[in-house]
């Protein structure tokens, strides 16, 4: 039976993935073909790699996403994606879709022909960027002339790169529910709560293409860009994949 896992976007909430993947190696399910978005682009290549979930989390946690050395002043972004570069390829030593064990498919956004691009050979680097080049924040990347930003502008979730799989895993970080009134005190928050009420909406759609759905409730407590509660977030994963996976009759021994 060929298994698909879907990884969606999340910031440094995509660290929920790698809690996900534990799940799965722990039950002995062989993933036959991965896609994933921005976070979840990054997570599964360093699953498609071989990385060990430890290593995952330990490469979140050194990421150290605002440095001020990664400001890109006078660009289109606050930190410039082409220096991750160097730390992606210090984990993942070969530039290339094929070096993979996995096969991989991720999405990025061509910001100028407005349209959704899949990247699954090749160099591995540049569309790894460009997947989770996140409008406003990241400086967009160019590949081969054309200008692209996160993966998650147009494609989020896709699971549509999964349709030759017999069975689909889907693991997804951007779960929007009630929230209290007193977590909006800024104009900052209503921003962002409402650019996750129109993600989750785009996104639910497809949730029904996934055979096994693994989405934690409140991993809507942490922000995009919030690096402190990555072990928390990641233990979210492991602990609503193996309840998950445990109930499904799927996977039943």
């Amino acid at each position: 039976m060929k298994i698909g896992l879907a990884l969606s976007g999340g910031g440094a909430k995509g660290i929920v993935h790698a809690g996900v993947i534990k799940a799965i190696l722990e039950r002995d399910i062989t993933i036959s073909k991965i896609s994933g978005t921005s976070a979840g682009a990054l997570i599964g290549a360093l699953f498609a790699a071989g990385i060990q979930v430890e290593e995952m989390l330990h490469f979140f946690q050194k990421s150290n996403l605002f440095h001020p050395r990664k400001y890109a002043f006078n660009q289109a972004g606050f930190i410039k994606s082409s220096l991750f570069a160097t730390q992606i390829s210090a984990i993942i030593p070969q530039d290339t879709f094929e070096s993979l064990s996995i096969p991989l498919s991720i999405t990025a956004t061509d910001v100028l022909r407005v349209k959704s691009v899949v990247f699954d050979s090749g160099p591995l680097y540049e569309p790894l960027l460009a997947s989770a080049a996140f409008p406003g924040i990241f400086t967009p990347v160019t590949i081969e002339g054309n200008t692209y930003i996160d993966g998650g502008v147009m494609n989020n979730f896709p699971t549509d790169l999964l349709s030759d799989c017999d069975l689909i895993i889907g693991s997804y970080a951007n779960k929007v529910g009630p929230l209290a009134d007193k977590k909006l005190k800024r104009s900052y928050d209503i921003a962002s709560r409402a650019f996750s009420i129109n993600q989750f909406s785009k996104d639910s759609p497809k949730f029904d293409l996934c055979d096994v759905l693994i989405m934690p409730s409140h991993l809507q407590d942490y922000g995009l860009f919030s690096f402190k509660g990555l072990e928390k977030i990641f233990q979210m994963g492991y602990d609503s994949a193996s309840k998950k996976l445990d109930a499904s009759p799927h996977f039943k021994i």
